[in-house]
């Protein structure tokens, strides 16, 4: 989906303020070149008050004033904070969890398959719609909330599970037992109406089969929300919804209870939350894998629907970084930025996660360098809107597998998601861009990349192995990790070579694995130095390594171990057209980027000389001129020498300027033409927008 402009805003909530000042809070969203809000996607008490009465006043002040001061509207269906009068009525709304019963405070505490919930849901996303419709400068319009299944084990949810799981193995039982080995510990299911409750399974091929159903609950659930907006909204107006990740006090890494690949399918446009530490701790790295899942889930622009402005306690960023963060937003493909949320609150849980305007709601220092933003987004929409990203390394990622890890963890060991999260961090200070590919979505487009790569794909299906063997087979370069190949995909170990169905990819195999203690590696042949293969690199193996018994495979790197030194740790093989590495140790980053290094070599990707804390990002704009983003995420100047054709500077961050509220934006110097071979200078948490002539 094209936007003809930037979007630049804010969440905005005009019932949570303690006074009278919407017209004021316009004006200064105006002032700051703000042209987009959200709303109403928290308030259904607020909407409606008691059971079928409406209450909309405070939508349609926030309507009527953002019209008038030209500011675009994305509404919020209001469907993931239920009020209490619905809880009243229905007490079991309320999900139980593998936890227990819940209580009534928190947002997303119901059951999404309870009928009663579905039907007053219904009824408040209609009459919202009804009463949206005559608003044309509505644009679109956001499904819930960082939507999920919130655990729901509910007896409404268990019955919904056996009816799927009848119809997934065929009514069939001997299937369902022998798929999922039930005869260990007497789990064995010889009657339907015996169906156990999930939560006490020790099984995982049963657990996960629910978490798969769950996540089928969050499709299921946003494609009907979907279909009833679609009744009201024009062909002009937007669909999407609000993604997040992994959390771990942060974006982290894929989200866990949600397959966004198919649940984006009743989307027009991919919408996500991203939020990342910032002042010292600001990496761009959040920025980055969050924009390269979202732009990757429909393979085209998306919305950054929440961000942070101040944000959680540690996060208030250095002058000059909101600017860098909400450049960096773009680099990656995002078309709209939007922060949580333009005033902070005076109550409840969220009120140190601050806003744009702090508790006096006032003019800030953030508040002006938002101004500054929003001046540099209207002058250079046309050049920087709709950047399309041309990525030749594709990660795939699995949420079945990294349920398996859940089940199976590596002993003090990486999770799933550290382990892409090392994989997509080397690449990332290597300045070497991805795309994000689902493991069941995607297989179709493995012959786009020249670098294929798979951290810890433990769940696989023959058709996946077979798409991954004539990847290599015509040409592709493969690069897997340890617990790659282990479990079909109801998480049942194959019975034969590991990694299943690719020994002869890899042209290797392995039967014995333990704990990376005391270990490093030897006889690297993937280091560039002329002595490599006599070097050693003490203690870099952690947490779990795998002895790989090489057939047709070179070893790439022993393991340096007085036990283990005869055994592989990392090898490669000629397959075909192709070349099949695999890793089978956890390591410390900088192997990895050198094992990484080598296979860009051997792909023939042309890497980028500078390394982080010098980002570089590149893109197609609307005009179909390229365009190159440098960033400089540290406290001390970076040099870039620009490589491509005849450029000029389009924008500079340029912190040294003084920053203000009405503060014009930098004019684009057209005269200074920039050639291969020039040098670029950066000063701290500085960034640099060249396009080429």
């Amino acid at each position: 989906m094209k936007t003809d402009r930037l979007l630049f805003g804010a969440a905005y909530y005009d019932e949570y303020l303690p006074e009278d000042r919407i017209e004021t809070d316009m004006e200064m969203m105006k002032r700051a070149g703000m042209n987009v809000i959200r709303i109403a996607e928290s308030t259904w008490s607020t909407w409606e008050p008691q059971d079928g009465v409406f209450d909309f006043s405070h939508l349609h002040r926030m309507l009527t004033c953002s019209k008038k001061y030209g500011i675009q509207v994305i509404v919020g269906t209001p469907t993931y904070a239920i009020p209490t009068w619905l809880v009243r009525k229905y007490p079991d709304i309320i999900t139980e969890t593998h936890e227990g019963p819940g209580r009534y405070g928190h947002r997303q505490n119901m059951d999404i398959t309870h009928p009663m919930y579905l039907k007053h849901a219904e009824r408040i996303i209609r009459r919202l719609m009804e009463e949206v419709q005559p608003y044309d400068h509505v644009i679109g319009f956001q499904l819930d909330n960082e939507t999920k299944p919130y655990d729901t084990c509910s007896a409404c949810a268990q019955e919904k599970f056996v009816t799927y799981v009848r119809e997934l193995f065929h009514d069939d039982l001997n299937l369902l037992n022998e798929a999922w080995g039930l005869d260990y510990w007497s789990n064995r299911i010889n009657a339907w109406e015996d169906f156990p409750d999930v939560r006490g399974t020790i099984n995982a091929s049963l657990g996960e089969e629910y978490r798969k159903f769950q996540r089928k609950l969050v499709t299921d659930f946003l494609a009907w929300q979907s279909d009833i907006v679609q009744e009201y909204a024009r062909p002009d107006q937007f669909i999407t919804q609000n993604f997040d990740f992994d959390w771990r006090g942060h974006s982290f890494g894929l989200q866990t209870e949600v397959d966004q690949w198919e649940a984006a399918r009743s989307l027009t446009i991919t919408g996500c939350d991203i939020y990342h530490p910032s002042a010292q701790d600001l990496t761009g790295k959040e920025i980055a894998f969050g924009g390269a899942i979202a732009r990757s889930i429909k393979k085209d622009n998306y919305l950054i629907l929440e961000t942070e402005a101040q944000g959680n306690h540690g996060w208030l960023s250095y002058p000059g970084q909101l600017r860098l963060q909400a450049f960096s937003h773009l680099a990656n493909g995002a078309v709209c930025v939007e922060y949580w949320h333009w005033h902070s609150i005076h109550n409840a849980i969220e009120s140190y996660w601050k806003g744009v305007l702090s508790h006096n709601l006032k003019e800030n220092a953030t508040y002006r360098e938002a101004c500054r933003i929003g001046a540099d987004f209207e002058q250079y929409s046309t050049h920087l809107v709709n950047l399309k990203k041309h990525c030749s390394v594709g990660i795939l990622l699995d949420n079945v597998s990294l349920d398996a890890l859940r089940w199976f963890p590596i002993p003090n060991g990486p999770a799933y998601n550290d382990i892409f999260r090392w994989i997509f961090d080397a690449l990332y200070e290597m300045n070497v861009e991805c795309d994000i590919l689902s493991s069941e979505n995607d297989i179709d487009l493995f012959g786009q990349y020249k670098l294929l790569i798979t951290p810890a794909l433990y769940s696989v299906s023959d058709r996946l192995t077979e798409a991954l063997k004539d990847y290599v087979h015509a040409g592709g370069i493969l690069l897997s990790t340890f617990k790659t190949a282990v479990a079909d995909r109801m998480l049942k170990i194959y019975h034969d070579d590991q990694p299943h169905a690719l020994t002869e990819v890899f042209g290797m195999t392995y039967d014995q694995f333990t704990d990376g203690i005391n270990v490093g590696l030897k006889e690297m042949q993937f280091e560039k130095s002329t002595n490599s293969v006599n070097q050693s690199n003490s203690l870099c193996v952690h947490d779990w390594m795998e002895l790989l018994l090489p057939d047709t495979a070179d070893v790439l790197a022993f393991y340096d171990h007085p036990h283990w030194g005869d055994c592989a740790a990392i090898t490669g093989n000629q397959f075909g057209q192709g070349y099949a590495a695999y890793m089978g140790c956890y390591t410390d980053a900088d192997i990895l980027k050198k094992l990484l290094d080598f296979l860009c070599d051997k792909s023939g990707i042309v890497r980028e000389e500078a390394v982080y804390p010098l980002i570089i990002k590149r893109g197609t704009n609307g005009l179909q001129k390229e365009i190159i983003y440098y960033f400089n995420y540290s406290e001390e100047e970076q040099t870039a020498v620009y490589h491509g054709a005849d450029a000029h500077m389009l924008l500079s961050g340029c912190r040294s300027q003084s920053v203000n509220s009405d503060a014009a934006s930098d004019e684009v110097n057209t005269d200074a033409v920039i050639k291969d071979g020039d040098h670029l200078t950066l000063s701290c948490w500085d960034f640099l927008i060249l396009e080429e002539l």
